[in-house]
């Protein structure tokens, strides 16, 4: 099964316009902000499934909105050594993590707050995406998300049993 899903066609090309979508959804009503909990749950299910990062290399709107349009303005220099390191990625999801956590716990259960603080979490995480992308490979982030590193962590630990 997982040889046929990595043989289907990547939605790379397109799933791009989702990230557009979201945004532009999430300014008109922050509501919409609610739907970036797909964005964040979706790589764990294709882990959970068995099919490891599936989701970063066929799926990924983040991902695909980077390598459609980033390699235009690209500095494309390979990024620093330290930030491939598994400290920097830990460090990179503790700090994404407790930035979420602390933004769900001051939403008081509240939808409204809980939209805007996963919306800023994806605002804040494509700003700095986009920046690692100009300054460096267009997809840099990928090398550093984490969602990616959390689903490699989670996807070692279900291969391990």
């Amino acid at each position: 099964m997982k040889k046929i899903l990595l043989q289907k066609k990547s939605h790379m090309n397109w799933s791009w316009v989702l990230m557009v979508v979201f945004f532009v959804l999430s300014i008109v009503n922050i509501y919409f902000g609610i739907l970036g909990l797909i964005c964040m749950t979706i790589p764990f299910v294709h882990t959970f499934k068995g099919h490891g990062k599936l989701h970063c290399s066929h799926y990924c709107p983040r991902g695909s909105i980077f390598g459609k349009f980033l390699p235009h303005i690209s500095f494309d220099r390979p990024l620093p050594q330290w930030m491939r390191t598994n400290l920097f990625k830990n460090f990179i999801l503790i700090a994404m993590l407790t930035a979420f956590g602390i933004s769900m716990l001051h939403s008081g259960g509240d939808i409204k707050k809980i939209s805007f603080g996963v919306f800023r979490l994806m605002l804040v995480s494509t700003i700095i995406g986009t920046l690692l992308g100009v300054f460096f490979k267009p997809r840099s982030w990928c090398q550093v998300c984490p969602m990616s590193h959390g689903t490699g962590m989670v996807d070692k630990l279900i291969k391990k049993d």
